[in-house]
């Protein structure tokens, strides 16, 4: 599934200079061939909540048109009826909701051109899959009976939040979906893998246990574990769709049981290198104890940029991530000021099959250019300027890779 030994760069479309499907996507395609990158990692395509995040999407199905270049490009009636027809499982639910198919054909007019003029320079895109969807959605008026209403979605009090993150969303009814063979969630998949290369799985530890906060509740304090549906879901859908490209978003609180699931399914893990150098010699992000089968992060959409992360650190991390850095060859200088460029090396170096940085860190930006912070009413705005990513930065990327041995 994933490439033998690749590098990519994570940056949504909402962050293109223009925001959207259309000419600076392409540029950027365009950047990352020259870059030596083979992977463009995106967030959900789904409609976004109010905040701005496709996380919280009023249906698991459904495309944005926000990112449409051409919003009113003519559809004819006959695409129409073909797309409802192709997508007959969930179409309906959307245009009960209010949407507008001859928006959902023009998206993937524009995204499918997009994939091909990517493929062709060789970029593979990898997306991501929300674990829950919207109260009040599409998939929640459309299939009731697969949705709980005792309780909802979040995660248990931590050291980054004292109250839990109160997330809100419905959780499923995984009996209800095990006496349908799993139906709703296989069409998911299908819709999935007809839109990206590979898949990020949200959350993924929801399939071993989740965290069920009692609905009303004003935090998610009183929540408690209940279990998921393991494996069965995805057996499901590999026996309907074949071997399933997906990537275990594994971060967070994870216990043996989750990595048990991931591994007896065969689906590589996540790793982010603004977890380590804590002192801590067994966690999973520490770069000595990197592994081949999984993806290597800089940081993710819910990490600052590695700069504003640096600016946080006490010294003895510094320190630490320093000392990596070296053993990664990288020729970060305190004088540059060039953290997120060590970070990179250290990533690019690591024996992990594909290796992922944030935009924002090749461009060497601070916390201005936060995408999301977990927990909290962001608004996911951030957005490059036209022409931040140079022919210099492609350049060094792409030594960089090259030295590492994924170009």
């Amino acid at each position: 599934m994933l490439p033998e030994r690749a590098s990519g760069i994570q940056l949504h479309l909402t962050s293109l200079p223009d925001g959207r499907l259309g000419a600076s996507a392409r540029r950027f395609v365009d950047w990352l061939a020259d870059a030596g990158q083979t992977v463009w990692q995106v967030l959900p395509l789904t409609v976004p909540d109010a905040f701005g995040s496709p996380y919280a999407s009023p249906s698991a199905f459904a495309a944005n048109p926000a990112l449409l270049e051409h919003p009113d490009a003519p559809v004819s009636q006959d695409e129409v009826r073909a797309f409802a027809e192709r997508h007959a499982y969930w179409a309906p639910s959307w245009v009960a909701h209010g949407g507008d198919l001859a928006d959902q054909v023009r998206v993937d007019r524009e995204w499918g051109a997009l994939r091909a003029y990517a493929r062709e320079r060789g970029v593979m895109i990898l997306g991501d899959v929300p674990i829950y969807v919207a109260q009040g959605g599409a998939d929640v008026a459309a299939w009731p009976e697969y949705f709980r209403d005792d309780a909802v979605a979040g995660v248990p009090p931590d050291a980054y939040a004292a109250t839990g993150q109160l997330w809100g969303n419905p959780l499923y009814d995984w009996d209800a979906l095990a006496a349908d063979g799993y139906r709703w969630w296989i069409e998911r998949l299908r819709r999935t893998f007809d839109l990206y290369d590979l898949v990020r799985i949200d959350h993924f530890r929801a399939f071993s246990d989740f965290w069920a906060v009692p609905a009303g509740d004003a935090t998610a304090e009183r929540g408690v574990w209940e279990p998921g549906p393991g494996r069965a879901m995805f057996d499901a859908a590999t026996a309907e769709l074949g071997p399933l490209p997906v990537l275990a978003e594994d971060l967070g609180d994870i216990d043996q049981p989750v990595l048990d699931l991931r591994d007896a399914l065969g689906f590589p893990g996540m790793a982010v290198l603004q977890f380590a150098f804590e002192g801590d010699a067994t966690s999973p992000h520490e770069p000595a104890n990197l592994t081949r089968e999984q993806v290597v992060y800089t940081g993710t959409h819910d990490n600052d940029t590695v700069v504003g992360w640096w600016t946080t650190l006490p010294r003895s991390r510094r320190r630490a991530a320093r000392h990596a850095m070296r053993a990664a060859g990288a020729r970060w200088s305190t004088r540059r000021r060039e953290p997120s460029w060590g970070l990179i090396e250290v990533a690019q170096h690591a024996p992990s099959r594909l290796a992922v940085a944030q935009a924002q860190d090749v461009l060497g930006l601070g916390s201005e250019a936060r995408m999301n912070t977990p927990g909290t009413a962001s608004t996911w705005g951030w957005r490059m300027d036209a022409d931040a990513l140079t022919s210099a930065h492609a350049s060094r990327l792409r030594a960089i890779s090259t030295a590492a041995g994924r170009v």
